[in-house]
């Protein structure tokens, strides 16, 4: 596969923008964080609901979708600790029962609004609400976690934002060393599912993410080249790029299911919410997973 670089430049540009919106909501606070990963949560489920549409050959009637998003979102809520509080009100405590009991009643109503119910089509839509609406969940409870982290007799602090940090990172990372070496040496195809992806090119891009963020990722983000840190973030890192590939090509078969190219035209050279954040989606939930074995 001969290398493209005008596609390199639309991908390189687009994902540099990404990553400096991405950077942006990470960095300021928590709440441009929970704004950021909101617009991002409906994004994910309107593209869901035309994908789904497209493989059952139904029509969701509208309250039924903005129910399952409105309910789904309340997994987001649930997930806020007590630095979100709005006029006195935690958005946990206070916010998140009554979203999802107005989510519910939409359900309801576009339940009973349609002569036909596609079963199957039901199906896939609940199944959102793990696919995306869990994994962002899980993705803000990352971002307030912080710990003071001992290993092999040195103690650093990691604190709120980071480990999102490191696994927005490593995707970036992944794909784009993925895309190199595949284009430069790959000739063994992935999957039939993904016939651009090959063997040489996720090799590659799994080996030199978990390198940078061994080497290079914790002077970037911590500050200093510490190769302590760096073994924290190297399993974060293998675990993202893995887990990551694979979600892009679970998004991949949906994608051909419905017999689309793009889930959605968000950004030039990498379709929608879903073709961006798709790797992120599956990635964050064995990260949190990892995390959460950590602090045992």
């Amino acid at each position: 596969m001969a290398f493209n670089w005008p596609v390199f430049r639309t991908r390189a540009l687009t994902a540099i923008v990404f990553a400096a919106v991405m950077l942006a909501g990470l960095l300021w606070n928590h709440w441009s964080f929970m704004v950021l990963f909101s617009i991002i949560h409906f994004g994910c489920w309107w593209e869901y609901f035309k994908l789904a549409e497209k493989i059952h050959n139904t029509k969701f009637h509208p309250y039924t979708k903005l129910g399952v998003m409105v309910f789904g979102y309340h997994f987001m809520l649930l997930m806020c600790g007590p630095a979100y509080i709005i006029s006195g009100f935690g958005v946990s405590e206070n916010i998140a029962m009554p979203v999802s009991a107005a989510g519910l009643i939409l359900i309801l109503l576009g339940i009973f609004s349609q002569k036909r119910i596609h079963l199957k089509a039901l199906g896939m839509a609940a199944l959102g609400l793990v696919y995306i609406s869990l994994s962002w969940g899980l993705m803000i409870n990352l971002y307030q976690w912080r710990n003071d982290i001992h290993l092999h007799d040195t103690m650093f602090v990691l604190g709120e934002g980071i480990i999102p940090i490191i696994i927005i990172a490593s995707i970036w990372i992944n794909d784009t060393m993925a895309y190199i070496v595949g284009s430069l040496i790959g000739k063994t195809p992935l999957s039939k599912v993904s016939p651009k992806k090959t063997w040489e090119g996720t090799i590659g891009g799994v080996v030199l993410c978990v390198a940078v963020a061994l080497f290079v990722l914790p002077g970037l983000v911590l500050g200093e080249f510490d190769l302590t840190s760096g073994l924290l973030f190297a399993p974060i890192a293998l675990i993202t790029a893995i887990t990551g590939t694979i979600g892009d090509l679970l998004e991949s078969k949906l994608k051909r299911m419905a017999d689309v190219k793009d889930s959605g035209s968000l950004m030039p050279g990498h379709g929608g919410f879903l073709d961006r954040f798709d790797s992120l989606l599956l990635a964050t939930p064995f990260v949190w997973v990892f995390v959460k074995l950590l602090m045992l």
